[in-house]
């Protein structure tokens, strides 16, 4: 595979990776994130804990964990396997650590936004009858929706820009696990490679801008649907 092909390749798979992880991220942190700023529980300073443990660890280190929990020798990533689960040193793998380091980001965005909503209006709501699922429905999630896109967006970014925790636990496989910054990495490893790490770079910074464009885009749609305007 040429410089080129393997270079596009793995921009390829970083958007492949970023957008399977945002998708599968966003349910379970806005999740969180309404349980974070609408209940209280014993446990909850835990629970809030925990789930930004990844910002303040280094990334190597969440790698490892992850390999020692999925690997293909431990228990879990074993069972995995039998149902035909693979993590460890598979781009499925990349998924569940841009999940990871991304989480705190996106429940961070959305649990302001959820705070930012006046508990009355939901209240109000409640007091003509309606269930919580229709509250949420009809006043919450219309409301929050712009905090929903930011952390969307913010866990998009962190899933492209993602390296340590994705370089311990699925390695460096061009083709098959290798993500941009994986690649720019590798590149800068060989003398002379600094010219092929700049034009990755200059890829990484035009998806990194297009995301960018198209969230604020998206973010003025909402906003103007939610004035109705």
């Amino acid at each position: 595979m040429s410089a080129d092909a393997a270079a596009w390749e793995a921009l390829r798979l970083s958007l492949w990776v970023a957008c399977w992880a945002t998708l599968l991220a966003v349910p379970f942190a806005l999740a969180v994130a309404w349980v974070l700023a609408r209940r209280d529980f014993w446990g909850k300073g835990l629970l809030s804990a925990v789930v930004h443990l990844p910002l303040v660890l280094p990334p190597v280190v969440t790698g490892y964990m992850l390999l020692i929990a999925f690997g293909r020798t431990a228990p879990l990533g074993r069972a995995l396997e039998s149902i035909g689960i693979t993590l460890a040193f598979h781009w499925s793998g990349a998924v569940l650590a841009a999940i990871i380091m991304g989480f705190p980001l996106m429940v961070r965005a959305m649990r302001l936004a959820i705070e930012a909503v006046d508990p009355k209006l939901e209240e109000a709501a409640a007091t003509l009858g309606a269930s919580d699922l229709s509250i949420f429905g009809r006043v919450t999630l219309p409301l929050i929706a712009p905090g929903i896109l930011a952390g969307a967006v913010m866990g998009f970014a962190k899933a492209m820009g993602e390296f340590g925790a994705t370089i311990t636990f699925v390695a460096n496989i061009p083709g098959q696990t290798q993500t941009l910054p994986s690649a720019i990495w590798a590149a800068l490893q060989i003398p002379g490679g600094e010219s092929q790490a700049l034009g990755m770079v200059v890829m990484a910074s035009v998806a990194a801008l297009g995301a960018v464009l198209i969230s604020e885009a998206l973010a003025r749609r909402v906003a103007a649907r939610i004035a109705g305007t």
